[in-house]
């Protein structure tokens, strides 16, 4: 493992809205983070589906990933980075007029500075890769696959590299710093999720995981072997069947912690006084499913 330059990125940035279609209940790498955090966050989350407004920092994560995944879109010559800035402007034009929650969340007179932070993000980009000299396989990628005890994972990886050799890279955007040495193991949990997908569906271990740092402007690079991920495999089940144990009987008991003060929905926890709604039961399962 090694540290050279940036910082993490946010990608769940908006809620699911309660009267999203219903796909199979499956395992991602955020879902995975939230039980282990706290079940009754995961409850909330995943089945409860409460709408959370985003945080300035997680919508600034979102437009500098669109404007990432918009620059890849562009002919390699034309991936400069006076376009990248310019992308991140289009792109936030587009977020205000697409989405209510960027304009309330980002007054008028915030609005520049807040468009020059994810600018300065997408230049330090730079710093890191030149995007001039390579093509990514693809971008924002939706993968799923199905271990053998019949967990579904499903998830979407930033960027997959391919090399000339079949060779595969996983890249991951982050908009924050590199993680203090203490912390590698929690930032490469979603990344051996995605590994563990990749193998499973093309039966390819990928050569290296790589987060990228825009904050600090570091990288952390991983190389995970085939043994490793056929245990972290062991690792998602225990946790998928904790979570299914818990939805039998909608017994998911909050874990108080020293992140319970930027928990959208400390008002309905019990550890604060307050009273979830009436579990819902765990979801159907239907027939198909839905990307």
């Amino acid at each position: 493992m090694s540290i050279s330059t940036e910082d993490p990125v946010v990608t769940d940035v908006a809620a699911a809205a309660p009267d999203r279609p219903r796909r199979r209940p499956a395992l991602s790498p955020s879902r995975a983070a939230d039980y282990k955090q706290c079940p009754l966050l995961y409850r909330f989350r995943a089945i409860d589906r409460l709408p959370a407004p985003p945080s300035k920092a997680q919508l600034r994560g979102t437009l500098v990933h669109s404007a990432l995944e918009s620059l890849y879109a562009l002919p390699a010559a034309d991936r400069v980075s006076t376009r990248a800035g310019t992308l991140v402007q289009e792109e936030w034009d587009a977020m205000v007029v697409s989405h209510e929650y960027a304009a309330d969340l980002v007054e008028e007179h915030e609005r520049e500075k807040f468009v020059a932070e994810a600018q300065s993000l997408v230049a330090s980009y730079y710093s890191l890769e030149d995007p001039t000299r390579f093509d990514p396989e693809s971008c924002e990628q939706l993968v799923e696959t199905e271990l053998d005890d019949g967990v579904l994972l499903r998830g979407y990886i930033d960027r997959i590299d391919v090399a000339p050799t079949g060779q595969l890279r996983v890249v991951d955007y982050k908009t924050g710093k590199a993680p203090r040495e203490i912390a590698e193991a929690k930032a490469l949990f979603q990344m051996k999720f995605y590994a563990v997908v990749l193998m499973r569906t093309r039966g390819i271990v990928p050569a290296q995981l790589r987060l990228l740092f825009l904050k600090d402007s570091q990288i952390l690079t991983y190389a995970p072997d085939e043994d490793e991920l056929r245990r972290f495999e062991r690792t998602l089940s225990a946790i998928w069947t904790a979570i299914r144990s818990a939805g039998e009987t909608g017994d998911f008991r909050p874990k108080p912690g020293k992140l319970c003060g930027w928990c959208d929905f400390q008002a309905l926890c019990p550890s604060f006084g307050g009273t979830p709604p009436e579990y819902p039961g765990w979801p159907s399962e239907p027939t198909e499913v839905t990307a």
